[in-house]
Parts: structure tokens; sequence; C-alpha cells
């Protein structure tokens, strides 16, 4: 049976003091909930900061990005190493607000997940589909471009490491990130599914295994009912990240 997982995406949001306090809550909420696993992934200059705090505790932390090269002339990047050295075990790929507000594409997200496995990161790649392709009907070809796109840089052997690295998918309806207004379970169940049978058409095994976030205006009233749906497997969270009790019952929910 999957493990639940839940990710908090603090986006652009922190500085020291509020970290501090943020973690400490979160810590001490979660401290006694350990059937499930819980990441928080911060901006990068606090990861040393998180990285401090969190060792030692059930809490892993992980990148919001990562550059597909390792070293180079890229002012402003970040390569897969540089994360690993902070203990990161996680990165988002592909997230909506990078490609809608930095033109980032399924081959730089897919370059991105291929490097990121290659460096023992899980990356977390994030599909979705924008309200007018939701209204037009084009959910799933949206989603399963932005899924083929990674899973063709992978050859057969990469994708039975993939799938050893138990990597991560988050559907993320952009119609639903921060506006408050969640999918229905039944259409996010729907989509994960969906999801889940196209990672079968690669592996069986890793479709299986593989767990499947659902993002997108998930809070605490809404955790347990979308968590109940079979192919949900946790969340990617963000504005109820930067609350330490909200965040905590989402946990619990998942625990």
């Amino acid at each position: 049976m999957r493990r639940k997982l839940v990710v908090g995406n603090w986006k652009m949001h922190g500085d020291l003091t509020s970290n501090q306090l943020l973690l400490e809550r979160i810590i001490n909420g979660v401290r006694e909930l350990n059937n499930a696993d819980y990441v928080v992934c911060v901006p990068n200059p606090y990861l040393f900061q998180a990285r401090e705090l969190l060792k030692n505790t059930n809490i892993a932390w992980g990148g919001q990005n990562v550059d597909q090269h390792e070293e180079g002339a890229f002012t402003g990047a970040v390569a897969p190493h540089m994360l690993t050295d902070l203990g990161c075990t996680y990165v988002l790929l592909g997230h909506s607000e990078r490609r809608s507000l930095f033109h980032e594409t399924n081959l730089t997200a897919s370059a991105r997940f291929e490097a990121a496995i290659k460096a023992g990161l899980t990356p977390i790649l994030c599909v979705g589909e924008t309200l007018a392709e939701h209204n037009a009907g084009l959910t799933e070809v949206v989603v399963a471009s932005q899924m083929d796109a990674v899973m063709a840089t992978l050859n057969e052997q990469e994708f039975a490491l993939a799938k050893q690295l138990n990597m991560v998918f988050a559907y993320e309806p952009l119609w639903a990130v921060g506006t408050g207004k969640a999918a229905a379970s039944e259409h996010v169940q729907t989509i994960h599914k969906f999801i889940r049978d196209r990672i079968a058409k690669r592996n069986t095994q890793a479709a299986a295994q593989v767990r499947i976030l659902y993002g997108g205006s998930l809070k605490a009233k809404n955790a347990k009912d979308l968590f109940a749906m079979p192919d949900v497997d946790g969340g990617l969270i963000g504005g109820a990240s930067l609350l330490a009790n909200e965040f905590v019952e989402i946990c619990r929910a998942a625990n």
C-alpha cells in the first residue's frame, strides 16, 4: 500500500524568523504522525536553515526547481548536486507558475526530471490544465503531453531507477491553484487514475507504487475527502503550507 505524502510548497515566501517559527510548529505538530511522509520545499536561500531545523525529524526538505546542468555559466541556476549537498531528497519540477511566468516547457521539465533522477533526487513533476483547456475537454490531452515528454527521456534502465526512487507526479489544475476553488474529488480521482494508467503503459510496477499528489486549493477542510480517493496519494500544498495549524491538519488527514 502506498504511503501518503504531503509536500508543502512555500513558493517565494519566508524569512529567517518566520521560517523558524513555522517549522518548529510543524515539527511539533507532526512528530507523532508516523504513518505518512512529509516534505517542505523552501526557497533556495533557506535550504540551509531547513536542513538545520529538520534534521533528525520526520520531515524532509526539498527544492522548488533545479537546472539540468551540473555546473557551468548559468547565472542564477541551481545544480542537482547543490540540492543533494544540502540534504534535499525531493525537488519540484514543471510547476504551473514556472511554466506560465518563466516560460518553462515540457522539454525543460523533462531534462530536469532526468537530471534529478540521476542525482538521486526524487522529482515531483507537476502537471495540469488551464481553465480554457479544462472547459474544452482537453485535460487528458494536456496532462498526457506533459507526462509523455518526461517519460520519453528515460530508457528502460532509467525508468526502473525512477521506480526505485519512487518518482512522484502532482496533478495541479491551474484553475484551482490559489483560487480557493478545489477540483471535485471525483474529477481528481479520474485524472489520477488516468496518470497511473499512463505510467502503466511503460512499467506496471512503477504505476502501482508511484505516488500521485493533488494540488490546487487543498486545505484541511477538503483533505480527508480527497485523500480517500484510491489514486490520490497525498497533496502538494501551496498557501496552506504557510499556516502551521492548517498544514498539520492536512498531514493528520494523510496520516
